[in-house]
């Protein structure tokens, strides 16, 4: 059959996607092997459904191209959420649709449905220095022989990790930012213990997150004592903390850098991640030097037997915002058996 005009045959132009609680990043692949470009940012509160978003994007994509616009193929879309089924609700924003009517809708020969992070995980092994900001260990990324791991306070917290194999990298999608989260000292074991009269579990998630900062603030209130204290948002708290004009937000910093340290070093235990551990999202970047300043590298490492093990793995800042587009663009070519 004959392709309808102004589509590709080939499977291009095709479109990547990757989606949080608040931005919608697109970006369009022209051809094979093509960097991803036109990447605009969508506010997903200002759209009522993914179908919405895409439109949108793809009216832009019209207007800029005029006469050399051809209707996309396919659609790689990364979402913050379990992918499994027909039926995908994102966790923390409105969204919720059928992944087999949004195909039909858009008239794609095929719609690629990732969990966010194992987008971002298939980033990971194309990263360039330029991309980073690494922190300790020994080598450069990717280091040794393991997988690789990634982990990404935004608005919420996700976690993935990609394996080496012979077919090339593997990603491995889950949802470790639900795992319970653990003190490693009194100070957190009251954190964790005032959280717990709210929430029967206490998830890395819950106060790692931009949803679960404010709860942590507050948490951090309470067990030091200061009555009062006002509800404040993640930005908020941020902004404080940062500016040492608030104490109380910026030992709600020092807490959340500690505890992802932590919970960072689990990670990497658990999936072996000698190769690096990257850590993503929008709320980390945003502390700037504090970041590297804190405990977070310390609490990293301190693991008792296995801290010789965990020294020697590279942690590293993605400072590259749109980093997980390019892993949705590796999954396409997967797809097609491209990238072995």
């Amino acid at each position: 059959m004959a392709p309808e005009k102004g589509v590709s045959a080939a499977g291009y132009p095709s479109l990547v996607a990757d989606v949080g609680g608040t931005n919608a990043r697109f970006g369009w692949l022209a051809h094979a092997g093509a960097a991803v470009a036109d990447v605009q940012v969508l506010p997903v509160r200002e759209h009522g459904s993914p179908l919405s978003a895409v439109q949108a994007y793809l009216a832009l994509q019209q207007a800029r191209l005029a006469s050399a616009y051809q209707a996309p193929r396919r659609l790689a879309f990364a979402l913050a959420t379990s992918v499994g089924g027909d039926r995908l609700e994102l966790t923390n924003a409105h969204w919720s649709f059928s992944r087999s009517e949004l195909q039909q809708q858009l008239g794609l020969s095929s719609l690629l449905v990732l969990n966010d992070f194992e987008a971002l995980a298939l980033s990971l092994p194309r990263l360039s220095a330029a991309q980073l900001r690494q922190w300790g260990g020994v080598g450069g990324l990717p280091g040794g022989q393991g997988a690789l791991a990634v982990i990404g306070p935004g608005t919420g917290l996700g976690v993935a990790g990609v394996l080496p194999s012979r077919h090339g990298w593997m990603a491995l999608p889950g949802e470790g930012g639900h795992m319970t989260l653990s003190p490693a000292d009194a100070f957190e074991s009251e954190l964790l213990a005032h959280v717990r009269t709210e929430f029967a579990h206490v998830s890395a998630e819950r106060l790692l997150s931009g949803i679960g900062l404010p709860f942590l603030h507050q948490a951090v209130c309470v067990v030091s004592g200061v009555a009062g204290a006002p509800v404040l948002t993640a930005e908020q708290i941020v902004e404080r903390g940062l500016s040492s004009a608030d104490s109380v937000c910026e030992r709600s910093l020092a807490s959340f850098c500690a505890l992802l340290g932590g919970f960072a070093g689990n990670v990497a235990l658990a999936l072996g991640a000698r190769g690096g551990v990257y850590i993503g999202g929008g709320i980390v970047p945003r502390l700037g030097e504090y970041f590297f300043a804190s405990q977070f590298r310390e609490r990293f490492e301190a693991k008792g037997r296995f801290r010789a093990y965990l020294q020697d793995i590279p942690v590293a800042l993605i400072t590259d915002t749109l980093a997980a587009l390019s892993g949705a663009a590796l999954a396409l070519e997967q797809q097609d058996g491209d990238v072995l």
